[in-house]
């Protein structure tokens, strides 16, 4: 089991950028297989990114697709998303998420049910 915490979210207005951080602590970070995923009021949470477990392999959602970068540095036990061209839509709490012992298949990792273990989340208020 890893412990998750995010961090960097905030206000910001259409168009601005925002990088958000997860940290992990007490298991292995390396060995995890990690996600980003969001939830606006009213809908169900959402896959955006997700990493292999040395960062070799990225996936997005098609609404984020080259305008957020998922990276990882797992020396700092840290995940990142770095959100640029932000739009309203992208309003929402945003979740770290880690799995112990999934495979890097779509179906897998853009599942939030394969997920053990998530972060607090975060919220991203994009303004108009």
């Amino acid at each position: 089991q890893v412990q998750l915490v995010e961090s960097g979210g905030g206000l910001v207005q259409a168009g601005g950028s925002l990088r958000l951080s997860c940290v992990g602590s007490g298991s292995v970070f390396s060995d995890y297989l990690m996600g980003w995923f969001r939830q606006a009021p009213g809908k169900e949470r959402e896959f955006v990114a997700a990493i292999s477990w040395k960062g070799s392999a990225t996936d997005y959602s098609d609404s984020v697709k080259g305008r957020f970068t998922i990276s990882r540095d797992n020396a700092k036990d840290t995940m990142y998303l770095r959100m640029n061209s932000l739009k309203p839509e992208d309003t929402a709490v945003y979740y770290c998420a880690a799995d112990g012992d999934g495979a890097f298949r779509p179906q897998v990792f853009r599942n939030p049910g394969s997920y053990e273990d998530w972060g607090q989340g975060t919220q991203v208020t994009v303004s108009s």
